[in-house]
C-alpha cells in the first residue's frame, strides 16, 4: 500500500471513528440547561404595579420561612407531628425558589434536625429527588391514597415526650403498597389558575378527532363542589391556589391552617400549639394598634397561594437550529396533542396578567398512562394509572422526572410514557379515555412515532425540551 493511500485510510478510519462516537452519543439527554436561571421575580408582561411588586415581594419572604414546632430555634412554628419539609423553599428551589427538587436532597439532613430520631426511609438519598410517600391501600384492603410522613418531631428539642413513631415503610415497600410524588414546579401558576374552564375545554375539542386517531383520550379532573376544572398537583386534584397551598402546608409540613385547621397525627404528647397554628392576622406584631401590610395580615397559606399566583413563568433558552427542528418533530409525532404549546388567560384583577399567551405545554387534562406509570392512586376522577399532563416550561432546568422523580433522563421519562399495548383503544370503543383502557399508555402510539424517527430527529426533540 502507497504512503499516501495509508494516510488517506487511516485519515477514513478517523473520521469514521469520529461518526461513529457521535452515532453512540446520539439520543442522549443533553442534560440540565446550563444558562442561569435568572432572579426569583414577579410576573413580567406589562409588569404588576408597585402594590403588587411588593405584595409579592413579602409572599417570597413568607415562603422561605422555616418552620419548628414552637417558633424556637427556627422562626415559624406548627411544624409536625408529621412531616416531609420544613419550608416551602426546601422542596420548591430547582434551579431557583419555586422550582423542584434540588440536585442535594435536603431531606437527608432534616431527618435528625434540632434532636429529631428519625431513620431516613431507604428512598431518600442524598443525591435522589425530594419525595412523599403515599399508600395505597390500607391493612383491610380498602383504598387509602393519603400522605404518610416520612418523619416525626420526636426527640427534636421543641417537642419534649413525644413519643410518635414513624411509619414502617419497610413493610410498606415490601408488599408494593408505597406511591412516591416528587414537588412540582411552581413557576407561572398565576397564568393557569386565571385561565377560564371555557378556553381549556375549547383547546382540548380542538385536537379531538387527531387524538383519536392514535388512540388518545383526556379529560378533566373536576372539583365536586361546583363541577368545575381542578388544574393543580400531578392528577389535578386541587382546584385553586389557595387550596394547594392550604393543604401542602398541612400535609407536608404538618401546619394546620384555616384551610386545613385539623392536626394530622395529633396523638396525645405530640400536639404543642392551639388550632389553627397559621391564621390571618389583623395586626402588625410590633404594633397592636396598627393595621399591618396585606402580607403581615393574611396567613401563611394566603401568602404562598400569592407568591405562586404572582410568580413569573419559566424563561426558555435561545432555540439553536437543532431545537427549532426538534419543535417542529415534537409536533410532527403529536407530543403537542397533550402537551399544547399555548393558551391565553382570562381578564385578570392583576396588572397585565388577563389575555396573555402563555406557553405552559400542558392541556391539563387527564390521561391514562398505562399499568408501567401507574401509581395505584385516587384523587377526585383521576384513577389508578391517570395523570395531568405534566407541563414542560421550565423542563430544561428540571433534575427529576415523572410523578415519582425515578429518572434524571429526560428520554427515559419520554420511554416511560408508553408500555406493550401500543395501539389499543380503551373498552368502550372509542379511544377517549372513558371506558376501561386495558392498562394501555395513550401515549403508544405517538411513543411509536417517536422511536421511528432517526437518532438525529430524537436529539434535536430532546434539545428543544431541554431550551424550555
Amino acid at each position: 500500500m502507497k504512503p499516501w493511500n495509508l494516510a488517506t485510510n487511516l485519515l477514513c478510519l478517523s473520521l469514521l471513528a469520529i461518526l461513529n462516537t457521535a452515532t453512540l452519543q446520539a439520543q442522549q439527554d443533553p442534560g440540565p440547561r446550563g444558562a442561569p436561571a435568572g432572579a426569583v421575580g414577579p410576573f413580567p408582561f406589562a409588569g404588576l404595579n408597585n402594590d403588587e411588586k411588593k405584595f409579592f415581594e413579602d409572599a417570597l419572604m413568607r415562603f422561605q420561612e422555616v418552620n419548628s414546632v414552637s417558633g424556637v430555634p427556627e422562626e415559624g412554628n406548627g411544624l409536625g407531628p408529621t412531616f416531609n419539609g420544613n419550608s416551602c423553599a426546601m422542596c420548591h428551589v430547582q434551579p431557583v425558589i419555586g422550582g423542584s427538587s434540588p440536585a442535594i436532597n435536603p431531606q437527608v439532613a432534616l431527618a435528625t434536625l434540632d434532636g429529631a430520631r428519625n431513620t431516613i426511609p431507604s428512598f431518600i438519598t442524598e443525591h435522589g429527588p425530594i419525595r412523599e410517600a403515599r399508600f395505597i391501600r390500607n391493612r383491610d384492603g380498602s383504598l387509602d391514597g393519603g400522605v404518610h410522613g416520612l418523619f416525626t418531631i420526636r426527640g427534636r428539642t421543641d417537642a419534649p415526650n413525644c413519643n410518635l413513631a414513624q411509619p414502617n415503610f419497610a413493610e410498606q415497600l415490601a408488599h408494593n403498597n408505597v406511591s412516591f410524588r416528587i414537588p412540582t414546579p411552581l413557576f407561572g401558576l398565576g397564568l393557569v389558575e386565571n385561565t377560564s374552564d371555557a378556553t381549556l375545554r375549547l383547546n382540548l375539542d380542538a385536537t379531538y378527532d387527531a387524538r383519536r386517531k392514535l388512540g388518545i383520550g383526556g379529560r378533566f379532573n373536576t372539583s365536586g363542589n361546583d363541577g368545575t376544572i381542578t388544574r393543580f398537583g400531578w392528577k389535578a386534584q386541587n382546584k385553586s391556589l389557595l387550596v394547594f397551598a392550604g393543604e401542602a402546608y398541612n400535609v407536608e409540613q404538618g401546619v394546620t391552617n384555616e384551610n386545613f385547621p385539623n392536626e394530622r397525627s395529633g396523638v396525645p404528647g405530640c400536639v404543642f400549639n392551639a388550632t389553627p397554628e397559621d391564621s390571618s392576622n389583623i395586626v402588625t406584631q410590633q404594633n397592636k394598634s396598627t393595621i399591618g401590610t396585606v402580607s403581615e395580615m393574611l396567613a401563611d397559606f394566603e401568602n404562598f397561594a400569592a407568591f405562586m399566583r404572582l410568580l413569573a413563568p419559566p424563561t426558555p433558552g435561545a432555540m439553536s437550529g437543532s431545537a427549532i427542528n426538534g419543535s417542529k418533530l415534537f409536533s410532527q409525532v403529536g407530543c403537542d396533542l397533550c402537551h399544547s404549546p399555548s393558551l391565553t388567560t382570562a381578564d385578570s384583577v392583576f396588572t397585565g396578567m388577563g389575555g396573555v399567551t402563555y406557553n405552559p405545554f400542558s392541556d391539563f387534562a387527564l390521561h391514562h398512562m398505562g399499568r408501567l406509570l401507574a401509581d395505584g392512586i385516587n384523587q377526585g376522577a383521576a384513577g389508578p394509572d391517570q395523570f395531568r399532563t405534566a407541563p414542560l416550561w421550565g423542563v430544561g432546568q428540571r433534575l427529576f422526572f415523572l410523578h415519582d422523580g425515578r429518572t434524571s433522563d429526560l428520554l427515559k421519562a419520554i420511554q416511560a410514557h408508553a408500555d406493550d399495548c401500543a395501539g389499543r383503544i380503551d373498552g368502550d370503543g372509542h379511544g377517549d379515555g372513558h371506558g376501561d383502557r386495558d392498562h394501555c399508555s395513550e401515549a403508544d402510539s405517538v411513543i411509536n412515532k417517536f422511536n421511528s424517527l432517526s437518532k438525529a430527529q430524537i436529539q434535536d426533540i430532546l434539545i428543544f425540551l431541554r431550551s424550555l
